[in-house]
């Protein structure tokens, strides 16, 4: 009875379940739990069977825990089945379950059995103590919700946590009694790469399915007494697995001293009591509250500040070497409380792994932090495991190359049923027929073939390397020679990281006075020279003044000076961070009633991608009230100014600056009240603060192309490639820099698009930008038919996909200049485009480009450093020049992989043939001629085909990407019917001669491998891939000629004489060695002959399938492809068929409608 309860419970519990729903993360799982009959049936059945169900089991993780498991509900599982959404890879979890006080939290605490008489003297014995049940999975953990009833991956307090939680829950601290139930609940803080053990690794490579198959070769070739063959492979092979386990044991420890990089250590820790304690930096837990060091540390968790400031390097994380600020989290009011999260608030929160320089604090506060996020959560923690498991690729030449592999099996059980028919047939016993038959499968599908291919890819990154460009996934190299789309950031990536200082536009009235370019000429009291001396984040470090180059170029310019902290300080009672003074003159006399001009800035608000500005709260020494300087995007200062200070020209001279070119920054201020005092002014809320503002001026600065930018661009779009820019920066200005660098051509149309509310609907308007930009100095290009470009906001990208959805696909096929982005805007861009069908690249060299980097295909990033974890390839050089550099090196990477799976290919087909020619004529292939074919010939070739070089220009013509296109197939197809008629006719040519003797060994079993059938096939079928090597080593227009690789060429000429040495036979030991027959002089000449004429039919049959259109015309016919695949050009048709250029000047769209 109690049986058939439980039972009733476990089927009406969840016993399979979705986790991370929506994400990149997201995972099916299942819960199993141990069967003991299942697990000893298994267990016979391994030993029983050689271990054989062992293999298997470690090869497909499911079926070895369906032989000793059962399925059965999450609650009960003992293990977990996790099927990985994206890659649909299978894994298998142990559950942990562990004992847990009365202090756990509730919420994850599965109650134990209870006995319902307390005083009982066997409670000790009966009663089960509370448990907490998780599972681990790619360094994360997944804990039992025994509210839900589910899994769920445990978070920190970066997630649904509000901003006043931090100063009202978490701001004194955890408890101690509820410390070591919170270290239970999220385990130990690090991040550790464990180094395994050579041992380890050896027993990880030896089971692969590779070396098992070579090892079942090296076995099947003993036995057929190919010992010789059989020791050189094994020698190779443990050879290679040496090698393998180097660089795999190298890698590894390489990663665990870059995470290793600030683990360890102590941090100061406070305590609800107000009592500080030094723990051990992996005892931190979420919730603790930190004491950041003054003079630095490196931080070991994610922690956002409630206190005081911090100048942090983050390097590690965005590759960018310039120090930021962070400040302290604001305190909200309840009804204006917001989530906390780490990317809308990565001002206020110092990220594991980057490095806090020094800290700030107001009067005698220390620097407070509370930790949100632990180990493998914090944003270090991705980052490593993003290396770890890196994003799959959805490449079509990699799932083509395991078809293709597939195909060869079964073309090997052909031959392996025709082997059997023909020792059957000659009365063969059955291990001749064995031994025969497995060997086509080690002939038909060579073992080598995985590792031959990524040959070109080896040689492309030590390329790449030597050129200052380094790359931390390999595979991609390859996708780069398919890229399509290349998306620019502007700012330091296709023009200059640091601007030039060209003026300022004052304002008078509702009037722009008249520009001023020497900024010293300005009144040392005016609003304006007081706010560029104040709106930075600029911090003084061992002397030097550090932080964004624009900041730096604007302060330098008005000669003022800078200070932080020191005893001058106390003037301000501790209240003020940094101050700011203009350079003091020796001949001003001091005066009590004169005092120096001095201003304190108080408050920082700093500079938001998203906001588009950063403000200051500033106070002028021996004044009263405060003052709020405000700088940022033109368009946005102007929603936050009273309308009367906004000049009546403000559009037009605003236009005028940045269709010229220059980066424009709006400033303002406003003078607070007497009556609002340091305590209010912290407490302050941004959107108060940030309103009613007075317009001061234009800050114009030059932004100038870098000299690389217009060449590369040239080249780009001469080669048929898509150049995008995305940008934070103004929309005229992104649009004169695309200009300027080539990008939208002189002659070329520009569309504008800008959507905004119009009557409780969206309006989209399309207005051309040569009527807005048209100031009469120049005349526009009219005359032509231009190529259309659409240039557009992230605030109108924003409402196109959300309320004219219909259209993006549209948007994403014409635009070219996307400003104004956010850096979610950015990745969310790239993402779009590669739901086109477009192979994608970001280039960019800022912390806001992270996002897109990660993203796209081919994240480039512009970096000092060798390797950065932003983006999978980093370029020393710069500029953009690395660009065509990386597309030329994968498409020559490319065109390599495809030639040598064709070779690879070929050689197991002409083999295959060979051995199936020569078993019906009851020989083989002899032991050193296996080893001369596979050994000196195939890998020399596979090995040395890879070292050609790219070629030096970009063609508009992509290689192709799929393994399975018309011409790859025919190409292979034809070959290898033009290598069967090259064996037959030789074959059937011996054997027309008039002194051929057929080979009769005395049995069945006996093979004779000295004969002229053996010769003539060993010495044809050498020759065979010596030509296919050189037909499938193919030049122009993606890599150089063959012959200029030196190495390859010295051993195609070397293998071809040599082979010509074998059958010409003026060294008869050779022969022997070889176990050749040489027949006679006019017969040998008429071999090669016939070699001659095979090899010019392989060369004549490339050369045509290689040139025209026709291929490609005749596969869409056989496969009946009407129209194509990539959704990009399915839009491009449908926009080809428009009767007008899609958008029209002035066209308008709107919306539904919205609430």
């Amino acid at each position: 009875m109690v049986s058939m309860v439980l039972a009733e419970e476990e089927c009406s519990l969840l016993s399979s379940a979705v986790v991370n729903r929506g994400t990149e993360e997201e995972i099916t799982i299942t819960g199993y739990r141990r069967s003991w009959i299942r697990t000893i049936v298994s267990s016979m059945l391994t030993v029983l069977l050689a271990g054989l169900p062992y293999l298997v089991g470690r090869w497909k993780p499911k079926w070895k825990l369906v032989c000793t498991s059962y399925h059965c509900a999450l609650k009960i599982a003992q293990r977990i089945l996790i099927v990985d959404k994206e890659t649909l890879a299978v894994f298998v979890e142990e559950i942990c379950e562990e004992d847990v006080d009365s202090e756990f939290q509730n919420t994850y605490t599965i109650e134990g059995e209870k006995n319902a008489t307390p005083n009982d003297s066997s409670r000790l014995l009966n009663e089960k103590p509370d448990t907490f049940r998780y599972f681990l999975f790619r360094h994360l953990r997944y804990v039992w919700n025994e509210e839900d009833q589910f899994f769920f991956k445990l978070k920190g307090y970066d997630n649904d946590t509000l901003v006043s939680k931090f100063f009202d829950d978490l701001y004194n601290g955890i408890p101690v009694r509820n410390v070591s139930s919170q270290q239970q609940l999220y385990g130990p803080n690090f991040i550790t790469i464990n180094v395994p053990s050579y041992f380890s690794l050896l027993v990880e490579e030896v089971l692969h399915p590779f070396y098992i198959f070579q090892l079942c070769s090296i076995v099947l070739w003993s036995l057929d007494q190919y010992v010789f063959y059989a020791v050189c492979i094994f020698l190779i092979s443990l050879l290679s697995v040496l090698i393998s386990l180097y660089e795999t044991r190298r890698q590894s420890e390489s990663l665990h001293d870059m995470v290793s990089q600030g683990s360890g250590g102590t941090s100061e820790i406070v305590r609800p009591d107000q009592t500080t304690h030094t723990v051990e930096n992996s005892g931190l837990v979420p919730g603790d509250v930190i004491l950041v060091p003054p003079h630095g540390c490196v931080m070991c968790c994610d922690a956002v500040l409630v206190t005081g400031s911090a100048i942090v390097n983050e390097s590690m994380l965005t590759g960018e070497s310039v120090p930021v600020t962070k400040s302290c989290l604001s305190k909200l009011d309840i009804e204006d409380d917001e989530v906390y999260s780490t990317e809308v608030h990565k001002r206020h929160t110092l990220f594991a792994g980057t490095a806090v320089i020094q800290t700030r604090y107001y009067g005698e506060k220390a620097v407070l932090a509370v930790v949100v996020r632990t180990g493998f959560c914090t944003s270090k923690g991705e980052l490593i495991r993003s290396i770890l498991f890196p994003k799959p690729m959805d490449f079509k030449f990699y799932k083509d190359s395991i078809r293709f592999i597939g195909v060869l099996f079964c073309v090997a059980l052909v031959g392996m049923s025709y082997c059997v028919y023909l020792y059957v047939k000659r009365g063969s016993d059955l291990s001749m027929i064995l031994l025969r038959t497995l060997d086509v499968i080690t002939i038909v599908v060579p073992p080598a073939l995985p590792a031959a291919m990524t040959v070109g890819t080896v040689y492309a990154q030590s390329r790449l390397r030597r050129q200052g460009i380094f790359c931390i996934s390999p595979p991609r190299i390859n996708v780069c020679g398919k890229l399509k789309v290349i998306c620019f950031d502007k700012t330091g990536t296709l023009t200059e990281d640091g601007l030039d200082m060209w003026g300022v536009l004052p304002t008078e009235g509702q009037h722009f006075k008249r520009p001023v370019k020497d900024i010293t000429e300005l009144e040392r009291d005016s609003l304006l020279l007081a706010n560029m001396t104040t709106c930075h984040s600029l911090i003084v470090i061992d002397g030097n003044i550090n932080g964004d180059p624009l900041d730096i170029k604007m302060f330098e310019s008005t000669k003022w000076e800078l200070e932080e902290g020191g005893e001058d300080n106390e003037k301000y009672d501790k209240m003020i961070s940094t101050i700011v003074k203009p350079p003091q003159l020796n001949s001003e006399p001091f005066s009590i009633d004169d005092l120096p001009l001095e201003i304190g800035i108080t408050r920082q608000f700093t500079f938001s991608s998203t906001l588009a500005r950063m403000s200051v709260i500033v106070r002028k020494l021996g004044k009263r009230n405060f003052t709020v300087f405000t700088k940022g995007a033109p368009e946005k200062i102007e929603e936050l100014c009273v309308e009367e200070s906004i000049p009546e020209d403000f559009h037009l001279r605003l236009q005028e600056l940045t269709v010229s070119g220059y980066r424009v920054i709006a400033l303002a201020a406003k003078q607070l009240d007497n009556k609002v005092n340091w305590v209010a002014i912290q407490k302050m809320k941004r959107g108060d603060v940030e309103s009613e503002l007075h317009f001061l001026g234009f800050l114009v600065m030059q932004n100038t192309l870098k000299p690389e930018s217009a060449g590369v661009i040239a080249e780009l779009k001469a080669a048929s490639l898509r150049c995008v820019m995305v940008t934070g920066d103004n929309l005229l200005t992104a649009l004169s820099v695309a200009r300027d660098c080539g990008m939208v051509g002189r002659g070329d149309r520009v569309v504008i698009a800008e959507a905004e509310p119009k009557g409780g609907r969206m309006r989209l308007k399309f207005d051309d930008a040569e009527k807005i930009n048209n100031t009469g100095n120049e005349a526009c290009v009219l005359d032509m038919d231009p190529e259309c470009h659409v240039a557009i906001t992230g605030k109108t990208w924003t409402i196109i996909k959300e309320h004219f959805p219909e259209l993006l696909h549209r948007i994403l096929l014409r635009g070219t200049i996307f400003s104004r982005m956010s850096p979610d805007q950015k990745a969310n861009l790239v993402e779009e485009l590669q739901t086109l069908g477009y192979i994608v690249s970001m280039c960019g060299d800022g912390a806001n480009d992270c996002g897109a980097l990660k993203a796209a295909h081919v994240g480039v990033s512009l970096s000092e450093a060798e390797a950065s974890v932003a983006a999978p390839f980093t370029s020393s050089i710069p500029n953009i020049s690395c660009i065509p550099k990386l597309i030329k090196e994968g498409r020559c990477a490319l065109t390599t992989s495809f030639g040598v799976f064709k070779y690879m290919a070929l050689y197991s087909m002409i083999q295959f043939i060979s051995v199936l020619i020569l078993y019906s004529n009851k020989t083989n292939l002899g032991d050193t001629q296996f080893l001369y074919i596979d050994l000196v010939i195939t890998t020399t070739v596979a090995v040395l085909m890879g070292r050609t070089g790219p070629w030096e220009t970009l063609v508009s013509q992509r290689p192709p990407g799929s393994l399975v296109s018309g011409q790859t197939l025919m190409s292979v197809a034809v070959q290898i019917l033009a290598c069967l008629a090259g064996q037959l006719g030789a074959i059937f040519f011996l054997q027309s001669r008039a002194w051929y003797v057929p080979v009769d060994p005395p049995n069945p079993e006996d093979e004779i491998i000295v004969n002229s059938a053996t010769t003539v096939i060993f010495i044809v079928s050498s020759y065979q891939y010596l030509s296919l090597a050189t037909v499938f080593s193919k030049g122009a227009p993606y890599r150089k000629p063959f012959y200029t690789n030196f190495l390859y060429f010295a051993a195609l000429v070397c293998l071809t004489s040599f082979t010509a040495i074998l059958f010409l036979n003026p060294v008869p030991a050779f022969g022997k060695f070889f176990q050749l027959k040489i027949p006679a002089w006019s017969f040998r000449l008429s071999i090669l002959l016939i070699v001659f004429l095979n090899t010019s039919t392989n060369f004549l049959l490339e050369c045509i399938l290689s040139h025209g259109t026709w291929v490609k015309q005749l596969s869409h016919l056989i496969s009946r492809k009407k129209q194509p695949k990539n959704k990009y050009k399915l839009v491009r048709k449908e926009m080809d068929l428009l009767s007008e250029t899609w958008p029209q000047n002035e066209a308008t769209y709107l919306s539904q409608g919205y609430s």
